[in-house]
Parts: C-alpha cells; structure tokens; sequence
C-alpha cells in the first residue's frame, strides 16, 4: 500500500501537479503517504473514503493548499490538530461524514476559509470552540445531519454567509440573528422540530428562482402550515405581517415544550465504533 502511496506522490511531485487524488485508497493515516508533506506547491489534497483517523500537525507545511477533502474518514475529536486553523490559503475543508463531537479549540481562526462542510458528524451547539464564529471568510457552513437543537446567536456574525445548511438536525428554534445574514441565499432547515420562524427572517432574501429555502418535515404551527402549502413567498409574506409578530410573540412568551424527537440517531454511522 505505501509503495503505491509513495508512487502517486512521486509523479505528483515530477510532474508538479498542483492536485493530488487519493480517493479510497484504504489509507489508515496521512504518514501512511512518504513524502506527501514535501509537496509544499500542492494546492488541492482529496483523501475522501479511506480509514483515516488523526491529521497530523504536519499538515500546515502544506502551506499552499486551498482544497483539502477529508469526506468519509474516520477523525475523531482528537484527531484534529489545533493548527490546522492556522494554514494560510485553505479556502475549502470538508470534514463531513466523519465521526467528530467537537471541534479543536481556535477553530475559528482559518485566514481564508471559505467553505466548510461537517456534514453528518455528531456536532451540537456545545462542540463549538469560542472563536468559532470569527470565520470571516466564510461563504457556506453546511452542518446537516448532526445534533443540534439550537443556533447559536453568534450566526448573525458571518456577514459573508451565502448558503446554510441546518437539514436533519433536531432543531427546536432559530435565533432572531439569523436575520442579519443579508447576504445569505439558500437556507436548509428541513428534517428538525421547529414549530415557528423568527420574524427576523422575513428581513432575507430568500425566494425567486435563484434562492433556496427548504423547511419541509418541521411540526409546523397551523397557521405557517397553512401558508407552506400555499408556497413559499406566502410564508416570508405571513412572517412579516404585524399579525404574525403579535403571535410569535405570545407563543414564545407562553413557553411549552419542545416536539419530541422523532428519529433514533444511535445506528448513525458517525457514532460506530471504528473498525
């Protein structure tokens, strides 16, 4: 297996390749590849499908790397270094489908990132180090598929965010923050317990053919079940009616408790054992 590693690095590097693919290559871990850190103009590393569980420090001498594809591995809490926040060009990380309950402290300090992807891992609103939301930078935040129950109202710092995902989580309310995300486009909120929408966001904009915003499976009180079923332009025109902000007030004042959970996520995959 490491010859074969060694090889792929080798032609990447006699070739100056700025890419380099090693996509289900059944590789246990980033050292598993000699001389990989020698690759110091690389700017785009796919390792997705293979059984890596730890990204050592070293990572950072990749210092010209823009897109680095960590999907469908096996890193957990430990397994993430705390300078991988510190790699001056990295524009694209995706982490999703891994098996993370947290996120390393300093987190939030990437220069440049763009896009991050922690799709399907175990994340909640406690897994977020302090600075998570000092990411500037940041165009799209996709955290489908794990575990949180509320946002934090820190959102509304990502002045920048143009697509977020919240899909399949167990949400149970949205911060009034969520409004100051003007520049934002494609929401995905579907598959969580929500029973009702800030006002605030009826402040984005968030329907025509070039937005996205999907809100489906949600426990719906009757009155925005209502609207959804007419389309979504009548919801954002409800949300900013006088009449809705009179009632949102009063069920947020009344309390209650949340829906049930409705889906058992113990079976996920992020939450087995590795092998």
């Amino acid at each position: 297996m490491s010859a074969k590693l060694k090889k792929a690095v080798e032609e990447c590097r006699d070739t100056n390749n700025t890419e380099l693919d090693l996509v289900d290559r059944g590789i246990n871990g980033l050292l598993d590849a000699p001389g990989l850190y020698t690759l110091k103009h690389l700017t785009r590393l796919t390792v997705s499908h293979n059984k890596i569980n730890s990204v050592p420090p070293n990572i950072i001498e990749l210092y010209s790397l823009e897109i680095l594809n960590l999907f469908n591995n096996h890193i957990e809490d430990a397994g993430l270094p705390t300078n991988i926040s510190s790699m001056p060009k990295l524009k694209y990380l995706n982490l999703g489908m891994n098996k993370l309950n947290s996120l390393p402290r300093g987190f939030g300090a990437f220069p440049a990132l763009e896009v991050l992807d922690l799709t399907y891992n175990n994340l909640s609103e406690h897994s977020l180090p302090a600075n998570f939301f000092c990411l500037d930078t940041l165009r799209a935040l996709y955290l489908g598929d794990n575990d949180f129950e509320t946002v934090p109202p820190e959102i509304g710092r990502f002045k920048n965010l143009q697509i977020l995902v919240f899909r399949e989580n167990d949400l149970i309310s949205l911060p009034t923050e969520i409004g100051d995300l003007h520049r934002l486009r494609d929401l995905h909120i579907q598959g969580n317990r929500l029973t009702v929408l800030p006002p605030e966001l009826g402040n984005l904009d968030l329907v025509g053919t070039k937005q996205v915003f999907k809100a489906d499976n949600n426990p719906w009180v009757t009155p925005i079940a209502d609207q959804f079923q007419v389309g979504v332009s009548h919801v954002f025109d409800y949300i900013r009616s006088d009449t809705y902000k009179f009632l949102y007030g009063r069920h947020i004042t009344a309390g209650g408790g949340p829906p049930p959970k409705t889906s058992d996520k113990s079976k996920k995959q992020s939450r087995q054992p590795s092998k």
